[in-house]
């Protein structure tokens, strides 16, 4: 008996095998059941944990309303377009802080695991959106009791913690509130994007660490500034922003920052709406090491007047030419070649 037990479990387990190598290191998601799997986190929790090549996951168009969790290194999720294939999950950070002791699980898609890639697709906290009042709830966590949780508050499409090196090709990150694309890992974090358009609120694009966005769109709904960056722990750490379009309600601002940071934009254009502010420093208790780093190269106001703030002035001896991803990144990663 045992003897036929394990010689089922082994066919159980070469199948599965030959499946995963039957595939070519790729599953298919699709919610009509023509794919290998109906849900996307199905296909990812099948995917082995010790993985070490490039897995890729095709989701088919459709509306998956998943909360996902990444922990496997080496993948690749590619949507069939970014404008049919959408991963939707409502939450607020704050709300859901109150039972649970850190961030894990706080985005529509969270993720602790190197090595990601996400491309054409569409990732979106709708809850600012269905929710237009605030609301206070019953909090064990907070020492009063109760929470408020605001209709503009935090609300992630877009978590990475414990993870490095995550590209996002063409994708599309939406949410009302703050902190909708959040890549956080001050020490090790390298995060790039190219061609995504970034929605939300306050800091609603705030990377730690090393960053490149390159054509993307970013789209202010509510709160005092769109971009955002913390490089305190490393001097060298760098946001950097070319060729990328701002733009927003009336009055939108562009960035701040409360711990050391780096910002470069080249080549960005804003909307003739943006407050004429400057990047700025919001008052904190936190020592600024490295001082006030903000560089702009050849960006302009669409069908308006520049304001002075963001006239050209780069650190001498840096060529605009120089700035690229190997710039920033060095030798540790060249995302633009994979």
């Amino acid at each position: 008996m045992i003897t036929k037990k394990l010689t089922i479990l082994t066919i159980a387990l070469i199948f599965c095998s030959v499946f995963v190598i039957a595939q070519g290191r790729k599953f298919v998601v699709a919610k009509d059941g023509t794919g290998d799997f109906k849900t996307i986190q199905d296909a990812i929790n099948a995917v082995p944990k010790d993985n070490g090549q490039l897995f890729t996951i095709l989701i088919k168009n459709g509306v998956y309303s998943e909360k996902l969790s990444i922990e496997t290194p080496f993948l690749h999720l590619k949507g069939e377009s970014r404008e049919k294939t959408l991963i939707s999950y409502a939450i607020a950070r704050d709300e859901y802080r109150c039972d649970h002791p850190d961030d894990w699980g706080v985005a529509s898609l969270n993720i602790r695991a190197n090595d990601i890639s996400l491309e054409d697709l569409t990732v979106t906290n709708p809850y600012g959106f269905e929710n237009t009042k605030d609301r206070i709830i019953d909090c064990p966590n907070d020492s009063t009791g109760k929470k408020l949780v605001r209709k503009d508050g935090h609300q992630m499409a877009l978590r990475v913690i414990y993870g490095t090196r995550l590209k996002a090709t063409n994708c599309h990150f939406i949410a009302f509130g703050g902190d909708t694309v959040s890549p956080w890992e001050v020490d090790t974090g390298l995060w790039y994007f190219k061609d995504c358009i970034m929605e939300g609120g306050v800091d609603f694009y705030c990377p730690r660490g090393w960053a490149w966005a390159e054509g993307c769109v970013f789209i202010s709904h509510s709160g005092p500034a769109a971009i955002w960056h913390d490089g305190s722990h490393i001097e060298d750490s760098k946001t950097v922003l070319v060729n990328c379009e701002f733009k927003g309600f009336d009055g939108f601002m562009l960035g701040r920052y409360h711990r050391d940071a780096q910002f470069y934009l080249v080549n960005c254009r804003f909307a003739q709406n943006m407050r004429d502010s400057a990047i700025y420093l919001v008052p904190t208790s936190n020592t600024i090491q490295w001082g006030k780093r903000i560089y702009y190269y050849n960006c302009h106001r669409i069908g308006g007047n520049d304001f002075g703030w963001y006239r050209n002035n780069l650190p001498a001896g840096l060529d605009p030419k120089q700035i690229s991803p190997q710039w920033v990144f060095g030798e540790r990663w060249h995302p633009e070649k994979n």
